[in-house]
């Protein structure tokens, strides 16, 4: 039988690759929560919009970490991690470099 992960080892495994999934998928995740940071802010306050934030990115993780961490547990992480999708959702994008 395998031990549960402990939070902070599923936080340290799961931060990264969801940041980096949250900054690629800005462009899609900003309307499914109302396109600007205010609606965004509501809308992570909304536990089904935090639901679904989670759900549209799992799939999104590499398949390796999707093989260790079920998706129950991804959507509990981002549950209690809302403040950090929230705060790499509000972030400006990088400006484009290149003319």
């Amino acid at each position: 039988m395998h031990a549960a992960p402990e939070p902070s080892a599923l936080a340290d495994k799961l931060a990264a690759p969801l940041n980096a999934i949250v900054s690629r998928h800005r462009a899609s995740l900003m309307p499914m929560l109302g396109g600007s940071e205010a609606a965004a802010r509501a809308a992570l306050a909304n536990d089904e919009a935090v639901r679904k934030v989670a759900v549209f990115c799992y799939p999104l993780l590499p398949g390796i970490l999707r093989l260790a961490v079920k998706e129950p547990a991804f959507v509990g992480f981002v549950m209690h991690n809302r403040e950090r999708v929230l705060a790499r959702l509000t972030v400006d994008p990088a400006p484009a470099t290149g003319t």
